[in-house]
C-alpha cells in the first residue's frame, strides 16, 4: 500500500471494453445463452464472481500509480446489466470507494451495453440519456446495435459532458462494416453539436471502443468535423495497443476531447496525460499470446483472465481559475 496522499487536483478518465461481463442467470430477452452453465462455455456463478473481481481489480489500479487514486470516471463496453455493475461497483478493490453508475438497456441484440462509472466524491451527475444509434445493414435492414451513452455533469467545479460509445463491430478479414460506423461518428457529430448548440464551449469527452483504429476513415471524420484532439493516436505501434487481433496490435479503445482542454491559457481543466493501461498482470504471461490481454475466454475454451481489451485513460488537471458554472 503507498504511502503517498492521492493527488485532488489531477483526475483520471477512463475506458474500458470488458469482454462480456454477463450474470449467471438466463434473460430471455436477449441472446445470453453462451453465458450460461449448461452450455458450451460453462459460465457460472465462480465463474462470474472471478470475472467481477478481476474487473474489479483492473478499474482500481488505472492511473493510480500517478495519482494514487482509481479513476473518477469509467466509460464501460460489454456490460449486460444493472445487477453486474451493482456487483462491480461493490467488488472487494472498488467497495470502499464511492462508485456510481449510469447505464440504460440498449437494443443490441446481444444485451451487451455501455455503462458509466463516477467516484460521487469527484463526479457531480447532472443528466443522462440513451442516444439511439440507427444503422442499417448492406442490404438496408436496421442492425440492431448499442446506443451512445449521453452525461453530464461537474467534474470537481467544472461542467463536461461524456459520450460513451461501442461503435458496430467488423466483419473478420474485411471491412464491410465501415458504412455502419460512419453513420455512427455522423451521430456523434449531432450530438456534440447539439451540447455546443446550448453551449458553445462546452468541454466534451468522446470514449468508446470505436472498432477503429485512430488513422481509420470514421475516427478521422469525426475528429476534424468537430476539431477534436486524439490523444491515442501516438500511442498505436507495432509493439503496443488496446488490443491484439491475428498477432497484430489495434487500438480500436479511444478517447477524444474537444480542444479547449489542450488549448494554452484557457480555464478550467487541462489535458495531462494520455495511456494504455498495460500493467503485466493484465497480460498473457507466457505461451505463443505472451505480452497480449489476458483473456477470459479464447473461443469457447476459459482461461479465467480479465478481458481481451486492456483500459485506455487521459488524465485531466484543475487549474486555479476553474469556477462552477463559468
Amino acid at each position: 500500500m503507498s504511502l503517498q496522499s492521492p493527488n485532488s487536483d489531477t483526475h483520471t478518465i477512463a475506458f474500458y471494453n470488458t469482454e462480456n461481463l454477463f450474470d449467471h442467470i438466463n434473460d430471455p430477452l436477449i441472446m445470453d445463452t453462451d453465458f450460461l452453465e449448461k452450455t458450451a462455455k460453462k459460465w457460472n456463478k465462480e465463474r462470474y464472481e472471478t470475472k467481477i473481481y478481476k474487473t474489479g481489480k483492473a478499474i482500481s489500479k488505472i492511473g493510480f500509480k500517478e495519482l494514487q487514486k482509481p479513476p473518477a470516471l469509467i466509460g464501460l463496453a460489454e456490460v449486460e446489466n444493472d445487477k453486474v455493475l451493482t456487483d462491480l461497483i461493490q467488488s472487494k478493490h472498488l467497495k470502499d470507494y464511492n462508485y456510481r453508475f449510469v447505464h440504460y438497456n440498449s437494443p443490441d441484440e446481444r444485451g451487451i451495453d455501455v455503462a458509466l462509472v463516477y467516484d460521487k466524491n469527484s463526479f457531480s451527475l447532472e443528466a443522462s440519456e440513451s442516444m439511439t444509434l440507427f444503422v442499417e445493414s448492406e442490404v438496408g435492414v436496421r442492425d440492431y446495435t448499442r446506443d451512445i451513452l449521453k452525461v453530464s455533469g461537474y467534474l470537481r467545479d467544472e461542467k463536461i459532458h461524456i459520450l460513451v460509445n461501442h461503435w458496430p463491430s467488423r466483419h473478420q478479414q474485411s471491412d464491410r462494416t465501415g458504412h455502419k460506423r460512419m453513420f455512427a461518428a455522423q451521430r456523434v457529430i449531432e450530438l456534440i453539436n447539439d451540447i455546443k448548440g446550448v453551449d458553445a464551449e462546452a468541454k466534451i469527452i468522446v470514449m468508446g471502443d470505436f472498432n477503429d483504429n485512430p488513422k481509420n476513415e470514421s475516427i478521422q471524420y469525426l475528429k476534424n468535423e468537430q476539431q477534436l484532439y486524439n490523444p491515442m493516436e501516438t500511442l498505436l505501434s507495432y509493439t503496443r495497443g488496446s488490443a491484439n487481433h491475428n498477432y497484430k496490435w489495434i487500438l480500436f479503445d479511444q478517447i477524444l476531447l474537444t480542444s479547449n482542454m489542450i488549448a494554452p491559457g484557457h480555464k478550467g481543466l487541462e489535458f495531462v496525460k494520455a495511456d494504455i493501461f498495460d500493467d503485466t498482470f493484465l497480460t498473457q504471461f507466457d505461451g505463443k499470446y505472451k505480452g497480449q490481454p489476458f483473456r477470459t475466454y479464447v473461443g469457447k475454451k476459459y482461461k479465467g483472465g480479465y478481458s481481451d481489451h486492456f483500459p485506455v485513460y487521459i488524465q485531466l488537471q484543475e487549474t486555479r481559475h476553474s469556477l462552477k458554472g463559468s
